[in-house]
């Protein structure tokens, strides 16, 4: 009774897993699509929407493949190069959609607090730029990482004991006991993480005042409904990330199993919702996908 009680969690969660992954491959492309077939896409904003959906599409194909492949092989040994890979571009992306999200912020921001500004302040080749440097920075940030994994040795055990890469976990395994490799993390979270998430509430919050002033009723719900859309994604990102350092950080036990459902739905279910928040929620990219699925037939009339 109980190895198929094992066996029915084990096909649930693989199929759990199956549905996000295709889910989010599906709905980041197709936000990719439409962004780059629609010319009146080609804006700032538009050009973060689609950047954040490249983003979730490197986030779930790091994690969920190999999980996929772990369950249905019933193989859980990692080359430990393979391990520092993932735990390394894991990082990476997880720093870029915080960066990136702190600059969608801006973006609205400037729209909302300088609007005649905007198209000199808020241009296509300053975006590109702004996410080129977001993604040197992240790297720069996450560097002394693979500095530190290349100092540790594991000479008691190599086993992790949850299903990912990750470098904490991997410091504590091993035998290596130099403070530095552990007081460097809450450094690049504070970076990477915290002072980001500060940058994006304080915009959101000047943004909301200057809401309130407007004497436009339209003008008002447009610009609540556009910051709503964005802190929902905001939301999706930052809440279970800060689950995973508050709760231990505050002696709450968390069991192995209960760690890694919650991490797989904190990096998982995110990427999958993202698309879909900005597909029902933004009316232009929800206009260019019934287009792009619903073309009417031109008809050729005759006299």
């Amino acid at each position: 009774m109980e190895t198929c009680i094992l066996k029915g969690i084990k096909t649930i969660t693989i199929c759990a897993l199956a549905f996000i992954y295709f889910t989010s491959m599906f709905g980041n492309l197709l936000v990719i699509l439409v962004i780059i077939l629609n010319p009146q896409l080609h804006a700032p904003m538009y050009i973060y929407i689609g950047t954040l959906a490249v983003i979730d599409l490197a986030n779930g194909s790091i994690l969920i493949p190999k999980m996929l492949s772990i369950l249905l092989l019933d193989s859980s040994v990692v080359p430990y190069a393979a391990c520092v890979l993932q735990m390394f571009l894991f990082l990476h992306v997880e720093g870029m959609e915080s960066l990136l999200l702190t600059l969608m912020a801006f973006d609205r921001y400037v729209a909302v607090v300088y609007p005649l500004r905007y198209l000199s302040a808020i241009t296509n080749k300053k975006v590109g730029i702004g996410i080129l440097v977001s993604n040197v920075l992240g790297l720069v940030i996450k560097l002394h990482i693979l500095i530190f994994i290349g100092e540790l040795s594991f000479c008691r055990t190599n086993i992790l004991p949850f299903c990912f890469c990750d470098y904490a976990t991997m410091v504590h395994v091993s035998c290596t006991e130099d403070p530095k490799h552990l007081l460097s993390s809450p450094a690049a979270v504070v970076v990477s993480g915290v002072f980001p998430l500060v940058l994006i509430l304080l915009s959101y919050s000047r943004i909301s005042f200057e809401a309130l002033g407007i004497s436009s009723a339209g003008g008002k719900s447009k610009i609540f409904s556009t910051c709503v859309t964005h802190l929902l994604v905001v939301g999706l990102f930052y809440i279970p990330l800060s689950l995973f350092y508050i709760l231990p950080g505050a002696g709450v036990t968390i069991t192995r199993e209960t760690y890694n459902v919650m991490f797989i739905l904190g990096n998982a279910v995110p990427s999958m919702m993202n698309p879909i928040i900005y597909s029902f929620r933004n009316k232009e990219i929800y206009k260019s996908i019934h287009t792009l699925f619903i073309r009417r037939p031109t008809h050729t009339w005759r006299k």
